[in-house]
């Protein structure tokens, strides 16, 4: 089918959009537009605009923006040519032909939709009757009224090999097998039988509400506790999400799209008028489930019951999530109380219960935190450095490069937090009084948090001496960049050039572990690393180690390393001293100077160690 410019233009000259709209949204005539209250967000006064004249519709509250075609993709959920469909439909227009084998597929489509169709009515009829009291009790045991049950075309399978073929004869087997309401044995000419029996069964339906598929609960005692349709011409398993025609336009009214674990957890919030509500469909989430709820929300909240299963299926989605996660594309969780499911609490509290837990979800960042922070024993070096690393990976999953590189700081951040022991408030020995054994007052204070303000103070930034030094010591010795890469990220090189090459060394390394060759060369010569680092050699007295041609890498990997702690320990010394300074006028600070003469002396002790380095390379026989 091919769909030129011309046509489409035309189907949406033939095409009175305010028609369209006022189908399912009421408007109210504003001179030559209309207006209402938005369909995509909620809202108490109209900001939502119609013009017929130009065919769009706008809302100048959320920004929502199209033509006759996005109104019904965006807010009916329904599929591109599908809703080209049923607007040419409308307007009396013929949708260009299509090729044989498209036309023999679609028609094919449309026979077997009519078989889904008319095995939905069977059910429901077969609840209705004398055979389906049980299964009528047991959906008002579970709190399922009468009006529920029809609004989703709840029906019965009744327990027996043939009563559905039986009752579609005129259908015949061959269909009833293709759709998957039959299964037909392969060994022998067995004949075909019913596939689902003494089961409660739930439509499945596509986009656009046709039934495509059924889930069906058993009844009594059995395995599976559900079975699903398998997938056929019309149902693909891994593209379907239960409910998803009913949720559609629900969650852009509320601003969200909640995704459960099962069909009864779906009905069971529907019950509570919380109709924006998906499944999936017995398996995890899939890549192509996950872009059909972007589509609806950019921050679809997964909700997963307290126990083992339900982490792990959380865990399942993030794994999913993160190679597509994008500025604005993320996912939200909610985790139950242990032993609980949405449709327990619904019935224990009503919509207050769930509606309480909804309105603060766990970022994704959180979630995935928490769970590789208890996933291991955190009680050594090898553990901590572990943890590290599968957080480094997650973020390195992750395709773009600006939510990759803001996963990978704020990892380090938590990391650095977790592992840094408690600290006390360095405190003056009062005057006069002598020190006792085990006074620490008025010894060099335990480092304390750092404010912004004095962290803005003391981003002067490592002079660029220094820092070409440290660069080509990483270019020497690459291996170094990953090992360090937590350090490097929190140095600032004062010349911007430099520190250009520093962050690029660094984000680099985030994505993709050790670099070295190829890899290495590229990265230098895009920042234009190369020119700069001409100039390396021992200018203004500088001679590390692992700037010597001759240098064993070993030594010289030591000392990098060595010279990279001795300048964050010294950038966190300037961030500190310039705070203390800034209390020195504080009258009621007393303690202020005496802390800022024992941070200078300790600045100058990591001089005097840099120094000791540069002495070291220059004696000693490498």
């Amino acid at each position: 089918m091919t769909l030129s410019p011309a046509w489409l233009d035309e189907l949406r000259a033939r095409t009175l959009l305010s028609g369209v709209i006022g189908k399912t949204t009421k408007l109210q005539r504003a001179g030559r537009e209309w207006k209402a209250c938005c369909p995509f967000h909620n809202e108490k006064s109209p900001s939502f605009t119609v013009n017929d004249d130009k065919g769009f519709y706008h809302c100048f509250g959320c920004g929502a923006h199209g033509d006759a075609i996005r109104w019904m993709t965006d807010h009916q959920g329904l599929p591109f040519i599908d809703a080209v469909k049923e607007l040419a439909q409308a307007a009396g227009l013929d949708v260009p032909a299509q090729d044989p084998r498209a036309r023999e597929q679609a028609e094919r489509a449309s026979t077997l939709h009519d078989v889904m169709g008319q095995a939905e009515a069977w059910y429901v009829e077969q609840l209705g009757r004398a055979e389906g009291a049980s299964a009528r009790a047991y959906l008002a045991k579970r709190g399922i009224s009468e009006a529920q049950a029809r609004s989703f075309r709840i029906g019965l399978a009744p327990e027996s090999r043939t009563a559905l073929r039986s009752a579609l004869k005129g259908v015949g087997d061959e269909k009833l097998v293709e759709c998957g309401m039959l299964i037909q044995p392969e060994e022998g000419k067995r004949e075909p039988y019913d596939r689902f029996r003494g089961r409660l069964m739930i439509p499945i339906r596509d986009p656009r509400g046709r039934t495509i598929a059924f889930g069906g609960r058993i009844l009594g005692d059995g395995e599976p506790k559900y079975l699903n349709s398998p997938e056929t011409a019309l149902f693909d398993k891994g593209r379907t999400l239960f409910n998803l025609d009913r949720a559609a336009a629900a969650s852009r009214k509320a601003g969200r799209v909640i995704v459960v674990e099962g069909y009864m957890d779906v009905i069971a919030l529907a019950g509570a008028g919380i109709d924006e509500a998906v499944a999936p469909l017995g398996t995890a989430l899939t890549e192509g489930q996950l872009e059909r709820l972007w589509r609806l929300d950019p921050a679809p909240i997964l909700c997963f019951d307290g126990d083992g299963a339900g982490q792990k299926a959380a865990v399942r989605a993030i794994s999913r999530a993160l190679p597509f996660l994008q500025p604005g594309r993320t996912l939200r969780f909610l985790t139950l109380p242990a032993g609980q499911d949405p449709d327990d609490l619904v019935r224990a509290g009503g919509r207050q219960a769930i509606e309480a837990l909804l309105d603060a979800p766990e970022p994704l960042v959180e979630r995935l935190w928490r769970h590789e922070q208890s996933a291991l024993p955190l009680d050594t070096p090898e553990a901590r450095a572990g943890l590290k690393q599968r957080l480094a990976e997650h973020a390195r999953a992750i395709a773009d490069r600006d939510v990759s590189y803001a996963y990978a700081s704020d990892f380090r951040q938590r990391a650095d937090a977790l592992f840094t022991p408690p600290k006390r408030e360095w405190q003056p020995r009062p005057p006069g009084r002598p020190a006792k054994p085990g006074d620490r007052r008025g010894a060099w204070p335990v480092l304390r948090p750092v404010s912004d303000a004095a962290k803005a103070m003391s981003r002067t930034g490592i002079d660029p001496a220094t820092a070409r030094a440290l660069l080509s010591g990483l270019v020497r010795v690459p291996v170094a960049i990953s090992e360090h890469v937590e350090a490097l990220s929190h140095l600032v090189f004062a010349d911007p050039a430099l520190d250009q090459v520093r962050s690029a060394l660094v984000e680099a390394a985030w994505r993709g572990g050790v670099l070295e060759g190829e890899a290495l060369n590229t990265i230098l010569l895009r920042v234009g690393a190369i020119d700069l680092l001409q100039k390396r050699g021992r200018a203004n007295g500088l001679a590390f180690s692992f700037q010597r041609g001759d240098a064993d890498l070993e030594r010289a990997r030591r000392d990098l390393g060595e010279v990279i702690d001795v300048m964050v320990k010294r950038s966190e010394l300037d961030a500190r001293i310039a705070e203390a300074t800034a209390r020195l006028g504080d009258a009621t600070n007393d303690g202020a100077w005496e802390e800022q003469q024992h941070l200078q002396r300790e600045r100058q002790e990591t001089d005097r160690r840099l120094s000791e380095l540069r002495e070291q390379a220059g004696d000693a026989d490498i």
